[in-house]
């Protein structure tokens, strides 16, 4: 098939515009992500402080309903990072497709090859340490910890074994911390079957 002078170029910008703006609600979507985690932790936070006056309640069973809520939090945070990779994912396909119609054109016209930094070859790798996304995804492994440990510590205070209770907690947010950055960087990483 001969070479058409003729490019569908509104075809063209119209997907490029859609791809465009999948790509910014890739973002979007990684940061409501994010933010959804964060107020959740804070208003569990809060409550928590609201539940020092009840007085009614058992000890051990205070303890357990918060090593619950606090388990919950740990999971609605490794799922936060789970969203996090395959937006991120979302978003380096998107602009995968971009850099395909740029290649497009630069084949058709002649010295258009400097307009553009980002090529295929030049996209930022979809697993970069210094990047916004991997900044949020600490963040999120971080308050996850945070909240693996708080859920070993109450529990531990609820089955009232104390022994080594703050050294289990620290270890359990340590070990919970590094093993979402693992996770993280496996889901960016791993090489799929199309």
């Amino acid at each position: 098939m001969a070479d058409n002078p003729n490019l569908p170029d509104e075809f063209l910008a119209a997907e490029f515009e859609y791809i465009a703006n999948s790509a910014f609600q890739a973002n979007e979507d990684r940061s409501k992500a994010a933010s959804f985690f964060i107020v959740s932790v804070g208003s569990l936070a809060a409550a928590i402080f609201g539940a020092q006056k009840l007085e009614a309640i058992d000890d051990a069973a205070l303890y357990f309903l918060l090593a619950g809520l606090f388990a919950l939090l740990t999971a609605l945070g490794a799922l936060t990072v789970a969203q996090l990779a395959r937006l991120r994912l979302a978003w380096y396909e998107a602009a995968l497709a971009m850099n395909q119609m740029k290649e497009f054109y630069v084949k058709r016209v002649k010295g258009l090859e400097g307009a553009f930094r980002w090529r295929a070859e030049t996209l930022p790798p979809k697993y970069k340490v210094d990047s916004i996304s991997h900044y949020t995804a600490l963040e999120v492994a971080a308050l996850s910890a945070l909240t693996f440990g708080a859920c070993v510590f109450f529990l531990q205070k609820g089955a009232a074994y104390l022994h080594g209770l703050w050294a289990s907690a620290l270890g359990a947010g340590a070990l919970a911390f590094f093993a979402l950055m693992f996770w993280y960087k496996r889901l960016l990483t791993e090489r799929r079957k199309r």
